[in-house]
């Protein structure tokens, strides 16, 4: 981190003709992981390694598989460089947002995902190429969620997470944009809940399906409800810096800003 920030001040990841969002996003990520090496140790993950039988962890992979790659497709074909920074602000905050962990169920955890933001700009399929790289990353490098649950995790977070989001906020922006960025972020994050609790209560039904997947999303809400509303109000922060200083780029995106 020290080598970093003179890298900074001398001008050496900016430039005022074009920004560079692969080393934009390099920064962001290695930023964070210095900081979470840093702090106190991880306590819980996403659904951690070996914590899923096989069968599902196969049935995951496969549901995940495609939309994965849809997104990668989609990412490739992004060449504007005003397009690039946006998909590597988006990378970043769905990064930073999603390595802040709170203890909750056993073999998870609970904290904000970020892809609300994603899902607004490049829309849930995009997002879910975007999560699966975060999670892939924090899996390997971080202690954060697994390999072999990485299917399941990109399914909720990348995928279910997103998609709500983006149907919310296609559904609310036509009455008022903050209102639509704020609940777009909440049901992102509210819905990758949702679905963790079915993956958990699926693998572990207990004595009752519904008995279970009812304790997982109780336990959940104690600390997920109060984090979705903050990463809203964050989200809104966010989107409305952007609209003010990068309006006419967010419009060149397709974003409606009006």
């Amino acid at each position: 981190m020290a080598k970093i920030l003179p890298l900074f001040l001398e001008g050496h990841f900016c430039s005022s003709k074009e920004v560079d969002p692969v080393r934009v996003l390099l920064v962001a990520l290695f930023s964070a992981a210095g900081f979470l090496f840093c702090t106190s140790p991880v306590y819980a993950m996403h659904i951690s390694e070996g914590f899923l039988p096989p069968l599902w962890c196969g049935v995951y992979f496969a549901l995940s598989a495609p939309l994965v790659f849809l997104g990668f497709l989609q990412v490739r074909r992004m060449q504007d460089s005003h397009t690039r920074m946006f998909l590597a602000l988006a990378g970043a905050y769905i990064f930073l947002l999603s390595a802040l962990k709170l203890p909750s169920v056993t073999g998870s955890c609970s904290h904000p995902t970020g892809t609300g933001l994603s899902s607004i700009l490049f829309g849930p399929v995009v997002t879910a190429f975007l999560s699966s790289l975060v999670l892939l990353f924090q899996a390997l490098l971080l202690a954060h969620g697994g390999i072999t649950t990485l299917g399941a995790n990109i399914l909720s977070m990348g995928i279910a997470g997103p998609l709500t989001g983006f149907l919310v906020f296609q559904l609310l922006r036509r009455y008022r944009l903050t209102v639509a960025v704020f609940f777009a972020a909440f049901t992102a994050d509210l819905a990758t809940y949702v679905v963790t609790s079915f993956q958990l209560a699926l693998a572990f039904p207990g004595r009752s399906f519904l008995l279970s997947f009812a304790r997982f999303m109780a336990l959940f809400a104690v600390t997920q409800v109060p984090l979705a509303v903050m990463e809203g109000l964050l989200t809104v922060a966010l989107f409305e810096y952007l609209r003010a200083r990068m309006g006419a780029e967010l419009t060149r995106l397709g974003v409606r800003i009006a």
